[in-house]
């Protein structure tokens, strides 16, 4: 009697376990200059105290968001969103290495500087970003 109660238990705890670890959101997005082109090539980042999603920018700018892979989605909930671009070939310097430049100005691939925020809801969203390119500072004459 007392094998039974304990694998009617374990089949409960079995059954709720999934439960409890539901719960999140599928989010995607679009990730485009301000000038309306998309970011071809990227990673967006949605982050918290405590909890990091990410997903990689297609080539058309969009995304969908995950924690464990791209589009298993994230709790609700208010957080912090980055946006790194991947650096583009520009030339090859005297050895023939390729020289690279970012596409997307550094301020957006920090939680705390891109200025970026969003609510994520409990039910399905979708969260569009705009974003400044990387301009070369000035060479100043000596």
């Amino acid at each position: 009697m007392k094998r039974r109660r304990l694998f009617a238990l374990a089949l409960v705890l079995l059954l709720l376990v999934p439960a409890g670890c539901s719960g999140k959101v599928h989010l995607e997005g679009k990730v485009t200059f301000t000038d309306g082109t998309p970011l071809d090539l990227g990673t967006v980042c949605f982050e918290t105290d405590n909890f990091l999603a990410r997903g990689t920018i297609r080539p058309d700018g969009t995304y969908d968001v995950g924690s464990l892979s791209d589009n298993d989605g994230l709790p609700p909930g208010t957080y912090n969103v980055y946006v790194t671009g991947t650096e583009k070939e520009v030339a090859r310097d005297k050895d023939d290495y390729p020289v690279f430049t970012p596409t997307v100005d550094p301020k957006y691939a920090g939680a705390k500087t891109s200025g970026l925020t969003v609510t994520v809801p409990a039910a399905t969203g979708a969260f569009d970003f705009q974003v400044e390119p990387y301009v070369p500072p000035k060479k100043t004459a000596r």
